[in-house]
């Protein structure tokens, strides 16, 4: 399993080091029993006791670099990989399990405030007496919508209600930017609905596949024991969820031709689209996902959702009904009593190699800024980020920028329109940092002690008609795609806008105190990266208002293409 040490400028304490080499360090590969504390910061700048100064950095340079650093850090059990980045959610961890403790200790807090939304929300998901009292017994009215189906024309009600909650049963449906037309919102249609997400894990006869789809059966059997089946007829509910997502997957396209966001757009009328998706029932489904305004749908991958439209019009209703029933329990797993969550790790063991269940606090404190990240994150930078730190963020992503245009306008192999092109887009470019400008109102999502399961229900019900009311009206482009905390970053090509969540400006990643070569070393190294990607395979495809459309003249794209593929030759060629 991989570790990751931290470069930072290691690389200018290497240069005077190269006329002669040393002895080479092993590495250290040991697992821990238990979770490492989170170290405090150290001071600003560089950690030189990190450095393997046994080791030649013109033989080894990443043993010189990180030898120490891995030495001393150790991969904890419940992890598959670690690094600087899980040191720092460590730290992120502990000011986050202070926020949340404090909010539910905080029973006087104003009715729907953050401080109250967030802290019942913590309290009843760590309230397991309550959760293992109640079991799934908030969940039977939505399993009884699903068992009341008796005909194919109550499909479509059903259907958009699963996607209402979010079940990911059939298909990934929702209100998008168009990425055509970003000055406006459209319907999207994208392949789904299996559980083990990858379609090679369905198709595939390698020893790793069938070592998944061995764990995938034993999981199904023992949710749908717990549900109340017998040995037999869970093994047989769980045989039937295996085929119709096989049949899905057989139509569904590889990790590989998703990559390709032209093949991944088509635009339907809705008369068109409703001729060629009979059972999906459009204008019904889309009515009854408060979207009956819609004349046009936009589907990632047609053929995909001719297998699901086959798969409603020929499948015996008591299948469907079994694979909505496991889709729906499955994505609620953690909220249910333990016996649900263990089963769900037994499996996640096999998929991910994780080797030690993390603890109940830090599973729900991702739960919470996965539900309610904006009210979560709101509190999270009162108490942890500064206007300093994001005006010295903002002023390194300048920089970085104009450095970016600088190596466009002297790129020797792209022509001049090309070039225009793209500091044209380069200078379009949205910086987003540290947390958003407008902050989501959950004003109108009840949230309290009660439930955990209903809290989260009703979390996706409220994000289901927010989404919906987007429709029609302009494109909102103060919306993040990550909540403060997020020690992430990322690029959105539709908006063309880069995203850097406050939880990610932080050593040793960034420091408005520390000297520039180590800033510019760490998270500058991100900022870079996040910006190559609106030039990258799939970003290059967009414009500088983030529309699908080809701005490239054929010979530039044909010596991009070529050059891609030269390290994509070397990336093969890597072995471990």
């Amino acid at each position: 399993m991989p570790k990751i040490p931290f470069l930072l400028s290691a690389g200018l304490l290497a240069l005077a080091g190269c006329a002669g080499s040393g002895p080479a360090a092993p590495v250290a590969t040991t697992t821990a029993p238990a979770t490492p504390a989170a170290p405090d910061p150290k001071g600003v700048g560089l950690d030189v006791a990190d450095l393997d100064r046994t080791a030649s950095p013109c033989n080894d340079f990443y043993e010189f670099s990180g030898g120490n650093w891995l030495k001393t850090n150790t991969i904890p059990s419940y992890a598959t990989s670690w690094g600087p980045r899980n040191l720092l959610g460590l730290r992120t961890q502990a000011t986050l399990k202070q926020i949340l403790e404090e909010a539910a200790a905080n029973r006087s807090a104003a009715p729907g405030s953050n401080a109250q939304k967030v802290g019942d929300f913590y309290a009843a998901a760590m309230d397991t007496v309550t959760i293992e009292k109640t079991g799934i017994s908030p969940l039977r009215p939505e399993l009884a919508l699903i068992a009341a189906l008796r005909t194919r024309a109550e499909l479509p009600a059903l259907v958009a209600h699963e996607q209402e909650l979010g079940t990911g049963a059939f298909f990934r449906s929702g209100v998008m930017v168009d990425e055509k037309n970003t000055t406006r919102y459209v319907v999207g249609f994208d392949q789904g609905g299996l559980t083990m997400g990858d379609r090679d894990y369905y198709l595939k006869d390698d020893a790793r596949s069938q070592q998944v789809r061995a764990a995938y059966r034993a999981y199904m059997q023992q949710v749908f024991g717990l549900l109340g089946d017998n040995a037999a007829v869970a093994q047989r509910h769980g045989a039937t969820v295996e085929r119709l997502e096989k049949r899905l997957a057989q139509a569904a396209r590889t990790r590989v031709e998703l990559r390709n966001p032209q093949a991944n757009y088509n635009a339907l009328p809705l008369p068109a689209a409703a001729q060629r998706y009979p059972a999906l029932q459009l204008p019904k489904l889309l009515a009854d996902m408060q979207l009956a305004k819609a004349q046009e749908i936009i589907v990632g991958q047609p053929a995909f959702l001719d297998e699901v439209n086959t798969v409603l019009k020929t499948e015996p209703l008591t299948d469907l009904q079994t694979y909505m029933r496991w889709h729906l329990v499955r994505s609620v797993a953690g909220t249910l009593p333990a016996a649900y969550v263990e089963a769900t790790f037994r499996y996640n063991q096999v998929l991910t190699g994780a080797k030690q269940q993390t603890t109940r606090w830090k599973r729900v404190q991702a739960a919470t800024d996965a539900t309610i990240g904006e009210a979560f994150g709101q509190l999270y930078v009162d108490k942890a980020f500064s206007p300093e730190a994001k005006r010295k963020a903002l002023e390194m992503l300048t920089n970085i920028k104009a450095s970016m245009a600088e190596h466009i306008q002297t790129n020797t192999w792209m022509s001049a329109p090309t070039k225009a092109e793209a500091l044209k887009k380069l200078n379009a470019l949205r910086v987003k940092i540290g947390y958003p400008d407008k902050w989501k109102d959950y004003s109108a999502l009840p949230i309290s002690r009660e439930s955990y399961l209903k809290n989260v229900l009703a979390a996706r019900r409220w994000q289901s008609k927010r989404e919906a009311a987007r429709y029609g009206g302009p494109v909102d482009h103060t919306e993040w795609g990550m909540t403060p905390p997020t020690i992430n970053a990322y690029y959105n090509p539709p908006l063309n806008e880069i995203v850097f969540p406050a939880g990610y400006l932080q050593p040793p990643f960034f420091d408005p105190n520390a000297d520039d070569a180590v800033n510019y070393g760490a998270i500058g190294g991100v900022m870079g990266h996040e910006m190559t990607h609106g030039f990258d395979d799939q970003g290059r495809q967009y414009d500088s208002q983030g529309n699908l459309r080809d701005w490239w003249t054929p010979q530039d794209a044909a010596e991009f293409t070529k050059r891609a593929a030269v390290v994509g030759r070397q990336y093969d060629a890597f072995s471990p």
